[in-house]
């Protein structure tokens, strides 16, 4: 389809918005006689009068009113696009899981944005009963989820560590865990106790242990938190728990590690204009995955 000149019309909607060709043509950075020229190519493009010229004065005629309107429209969205493809070159949104987050990933985004200039990764870290994002609807880019890694048609994951489940507790109260652990305060860091029940389940212990008693949180952080405060024993990431542990915040009661079968996963947008960016986020931190396991513990997976 044949359009007028695109400088044309970017000197029109400013002339229309300013409501002068000299104010038009200082923020164009032309002359005002270049913009008047411009709009005179309109003029002629279209038939039609868009400025009535009263000497120094210009005043907007009703067909121009209705193109400038248009135009303001259209011209905003050709920046938005270009600001968001721009945006695109140097920038990851990430969505990811907030107890992830606060035992392994802002120290590891830290080290990233030290070592790299770009991308600028901007991170979001939210609460997910069940860890999904829809990139349709989300504004990331990626995401770290924890799941079997499948997580929705259109696209592409690749994994970064395994989900080890093991309980812990203040260093107080290991005797008395290990001693009898249905007499123990369990911390649920789920609402529905799943983290628990999975590990009770594979270490043969379902029938010596109450699930239905117990302090209930939201995430694995929260649970931590209560156990290193002494209120109970809760059951944790092995892998984000270490620093815990080696730290003497925490401390394992059984030494037992049980796989769940799920694992972090960093997902993005099959479709995504950021791959490359991603590729490099990737690398960066799967290079950068918690230590393994100790030797020590024995691992049991959940069939």
């Amino acid at each position: 389809m044949s359009l007028p000149p695109l400088y044309a019309l970017r000197a029109f909607e400013a002339a229309a918005r300013f409501g002068s060709f000299s104010k038009a043509a200082a923020s164009l950075h032309v002359t005002p006689g270049a913009v008047s020229r411009h709009i005179r190519t309109l003029e002629d493009w279209f038939g039609c009068e868009l400025f009535v010229r009263k000497g120094p004065r210009v005043d907007i005629t009703s067909a121009g009113k209705v193109l400038a309107g248009q135009l303001g429209e259209g011209f905003q969205l050709l920046e938005t696009a270009c600001h968001g493809f721009r945006r695109q070159q140097h920038e990851l949104r990430l969505k990811a899981p907030s107890t992830l987050t606060m035992r392994w990933l802002l120290n590891v985004l830290s080290e990233f944005q030290q070592r790299h200039h770009t991308p600028k990764v901007q991170i979001s870290s939210v609460w997910m009963d069940v860890d999904e994002v829809d990139f349709s609807r989300e504004a990331f880019d990626c995401a770290i989820l924890l799941g079997n890694g499948q997580f929705g048609p259109g696209t592409q994951s690749q994994p970064l560590f395994d989900e080890w489940l093991i309980p812990v507790c203040a260093p107080a109260l290991v005797q008395q865990a290990r001693q009898n652990l249905a007499e123990c305060e369990l911390i649920h860091p789920s609402p529905d106790r799943r983290d628990w029940q999975r590990w009770l389940a594979a270490t043969g212990r379902s029938e010596q242990v109450e699930l239905l008693s117990g302090k209930v949180f939201d995430t694995l952080e929260q649970g931590s938190l209560a156990a290193i405060s002494g209120h109970g024993v809760s059951v944790g990431d092995l892998l984000l728990s270490l620093d815990a542990v080696n730290s003497a915040l925490l401390a394992l009661p059984f030494n037992t590690a049980v796989a769940t079968g799920d694992g972090y996963y960093l997902v993005w947008p099959a479709n995504t204009r950021c791959r490359q960016q991603i590729d490099v986020f990737y690398e960066f931190i799967a290079g950068r995955r918690p230590s393994d396991l100790p030797e020590y513990i024995e691992q049991v997976r959940l069939n």
